[in-house]
């Protein structure tokens, strides 16, 4: 090291080597000339490597048996030697150039599958491995991290769980390539805040708190920076099990949906969520049902079937007007808005969590699948009645029954009767002006509340437009609020409003057809019908003429 020529030395520190257990310096001094000779040939390259040389995932040949030097020079600046931290770089002398490093390297012989076969703790991992066949992987060429889990972590697994990944060749290959990365991290490079990406595809963060590594905030590393010829193990004391190798159970016990979890187990419907049959589960999140959960029958039960989809989806292909096949027989519709998806009355509230055969969807509400066209809601509803009466007197019954996409702002019978008599007499007396109206309150695409943003314009079948908005839960139309959201329809949605809407431009008004002079006395019998306490009221048979008169 004193004479002439050209060398390279990564020296440890007075720390690092005060650092090395005690058997290991004894060995070292106790043997000068072979031991301690060897150990600092191999910290030693024969020729001069500055710093800006140093590339990330190069092998300098060292001065001992010309066995390779990892090199790992990390985004964020820091440079590794076989793991030891570059401390500082570049003293240059006659001979050479001084790098110090934080601690004292040996030779590296083994590859990661040669590791796993020689360390007792890794016998579960090891026949993990050899099962997938991901040994061929670990044994080449490459350069890979492996977070290692021990024996321990494999036994804190449920055995039905642990058992089903073994016997299950795609989940156990995505459940070991979960643990593998795509680079070797040595743990002096891992700063807080660090995202990797695993083989599987999953992002780990991986950090440290005072002087344990963390991986998604758990402080699992137990023993760091094992070396090996085509990377670095990490040895963990817990599984880090993917999405893609779980149950929807399994998938719903990490996420904010297990008081619907409950309902379906109550329901009967576990058998669903565990097994290998392909569906999508729409899990209303836990806020939903803070004022409670509905009673567990044969209606709630079809209700929760209606949240199953018959197939695995993921919502990145979903598009608007996609239908989908419920197991409770339903058909469900798509709709895409700018910054929400929707499935019927209810939005998709977290990302996809994507599991070995079921798809779980957060959910904002529980869903309401349609169950008639709109005129079947609005006369299913005595809310309605006097809407119902005007709509047939204008003649749009068969609009409303037919196919389409229809929004429906529907005023109540009390929307109708706060207003001004003589307002309410000369509309009812014009009945192109009526039709004119309340094409007005109808939309002219379906437009469900979790669609609705600071404020969308929406095209009247009238030809105005209407101006919908929402905040903080209260949808507005045309600055009016809406008093019931989301009656789901077959060919539309209807929202409830308490309020009859005015276009912004009065039209012309002209005399009714025929039916026109009928029109006072039907919302007349309308109104008494809305106000009948009875649970079953005959109409009043002036009531039903005229209604009979409308269907000629």
């Amino acid at each position: 090291m004193e004479g002439p020529g050209s060398f390279t030395i990564f020296a440890p520190s007075n720390e690092a080597w005060a650092s090395l257990p005690a058997e290991v310096l004894d060995s070292l001094v106790s043997n000068v000339n072979i031991e301690l000779l060897n150990a600092l040939r191999y910290h030693m390259v024969n020729r001069r490597v500055l710093t800006d040389e140093l590339k990330h995932g190069m092998a300098l040949t060292s001065m001992y048996q010309n066995s390779d030097i990892q090199i790992h020079h990390y985004p964020n600046g820091i440079v590794t030697v076989n793991c030891a931290r570059l401390l500082k770089a570049d003293h240059h002398a006659t001979n050479g150039v001084v790098h110090l490093i934080d601690k004292v390297i040996s030779t590296v012989t083994n590859n990661i599958q040669q590791i796993i076969e020689i360390e007792d703790t890794f016998e579960t991992l090891r026949a993990a491995v050899a099962a997938s066949g991901l040994n061929t992987l670990l044994e080449g060429d490459g350069q890979y991290t492996l977070l290692a889990p021990t024996n321990e972590a494999f036994e804190k697994i449920p055995a039905e769980t642990l058992n089903r990944i073994l016997g299950d060749p795609e989940a156990l290959r995505d459940l070991l390539n979960n643990h593998i990365l795509k680079s070797a991290m040595c743990a002096e490079a891992i700063v807080a805040g660090l995202s990797l990406e695993t083989l599987e595809g999953t992002t780990l963060e991986v950090g440290c708190s005072g002087d344990m590594l963390t991986i998604n905030g758990k402080p699992i590393i137990s023993n760091k920076d094992v070396l090996a010829t085509n990377g670095v193990i990490h040895f963990i004391d817990e599984l880090l099990i993917p999405d893609s190798a779980k149950t929807l159970f399994e998938l719903a016990a990490e996420s904010d949906v297990s008081t619907a979890i409950d309902l379906f187990r109550q329901a009967g419907l576990s058998s669903h969520l565990s097994g290998n049959e392909r569906l999508t589960l729409l899990a209303p999140m836990n806020s939903v049902f803070k004022d409670g959960t509905p009673p567990i029958n044969a209606r709630t039960k079809n209700l929760l079937l209606n949240h199953m989809i018959k197939d695995q989806l993921a919502s990145k292909y979903l598009y608007h007007g996609q239908t989908l096949d419920t197991l409770g027989g339903k058909k469900l519709r798509v709709f895409v808005y700018r910054n929400s998806l929707c499935i019927e009355n209810s939005c998709i509230a977290a990302h996809d969590k994507r599991g070995r055969y079921g798809t779980l969807f957060t959910m904002d509400r529980m869903l309401t699948p349609p169950m008639g066209t709109v005129m079947d809601v609005l006369k299913g509803d005595n809310r309605f009645s006097m809407l119902v009466a005007a709509i047939q007197s204008a003649g749009l019954t068969e609009t409303l029954n037919r196919e389409g996409v229809y929004t429906v702002f529907a005023p109540t019978n009390e929307a109708f009767q706060a207003m001004p008599p003589g307002e309410l007499n000369k509309l009812l007396g014009n009945a192109k002006e009526l039709a004119n109206i309340l094409k007005y309150h109808i939309g002219d695409e379906i437009l469900v509340s979790g669609g609705i943003g600071a404020l969308v314009r929406l095209k009247s079948l009238q030809g105005d437009k209407l101006e919908v908005s929402s905040k903080n839960n209260v949808v507005n139309v045309n600055k009016e609020p809406v008093a019931e959201v989301d009656i789901m329809a077959t060919n539309g949605v209807v929202h409830a409003i308490s309020s009859v809407l005015q276009p912004p431009a009065n039209r012309p008004q002209e005399r009714g057809d025929e039916l026109a002079d009928s029109a006072l006395e039907i919302f007349k019998q309308a109104s008494a019908f809305s106000r009948a306490t009875q649970s079953s009221v005959k109409l009043a048979p002036v009531y039903q003429r005229l209604l009979e008169r409308m269907k000629h």
